[in-house]
């Protein structure tokens, strides 16, 4: 396990991973608030202006539509790892790696509405780099373990309680909750899902800052 401190090194590293490969996924996990989604999408802002052919891809859209988690009863702790399509993520990056003469479409999240948008993600036949980022990469159970053999590494993002806190508060602020309930949220569903997945970094490939500097 390995430690990177800014996106120039992050960027030199995934083309160097991709090599001779016709395609590569690279996989940016951490818990809730740790700074992933924001890392992933400066990263793929990065290679593509050193003129890689870069996409990202959020997990987020595989989140279980509202009515299913209404039916199913667990809409209280959406996020939770069994709120999401994990087999029908993994079967993504089995046709994002296997299908590259066609696009390969993906849903992607939508925060105002809170359900995902399908099709939303275009991966084009000549995307060489996919950047996947998501909480549950490397969870060690059916059907996330099947994951890290689809990646070339996973990256682990890394941010203190204290800030992931903070962060998360200000989300489900932003997002129409009042200050009371963004805070029992955090502590309590997005805490839980923290366990699990802060348990996760044992198996990463890269540990990095989730306040990586830009430079």
């Amino acid at each position: 396990m390995g430690t990177a401190e800014n996106l120039d090194g992050l960027a030199r590293r995934a083309v160097g991973l991709l090599g001779e490969n016709g395609r590569i996924i690279i996989g940016i996990t951490g818990s809730p608030g740790a700074g992933k989604t924001t890392l992933a999408k400066q990263l793929v802002e990065r290679l593509i202006d050193n003129g890689s052919r870069t996409v990202y891809l959020p997990m987020d859209g595989f989140h279980l539509a509202n009515a299913t988690l209404d039916r199913l009863g667990i809409h209280d702790r959406k996020g939770a790892i069994d709120t999401f399509d994990g087999w029908g993520f993994v079967g993504l990056l089995n046709r994002v790696l296997a299908e590259r003469d066609h696009t390969v479409y993906a849903p992607s999240f939508e925060r105002t509405v809170d359900e995902g948008i399908a099709g939303e993600v275009a991966i084009p036949a000549g995307a060489e780099i996919v950047i996947v980022e998501g909480n549950y990469l490397l969870v060690d159970q059916e059907p996330w373990n099947r994951i890290p053999g689809l990646l070339a590494e996973a990256w682990f993002c890394e941010t203190g309680a204290d800030e992931r806190l903070s962060r998360l508060v200000d989300r489900h602020t932003r997002h129409g909750r009042s200050p009371a309930a963004a805070h029992a949220w955090a502590r309590t569903v997005d805490g839980a899902n923290a366990i699990l997945i802060e348990g996760t970094r044992v198996r990463a490939d890269l540990v990095v800052s989730g306040t990586t500097p830009a430079g």
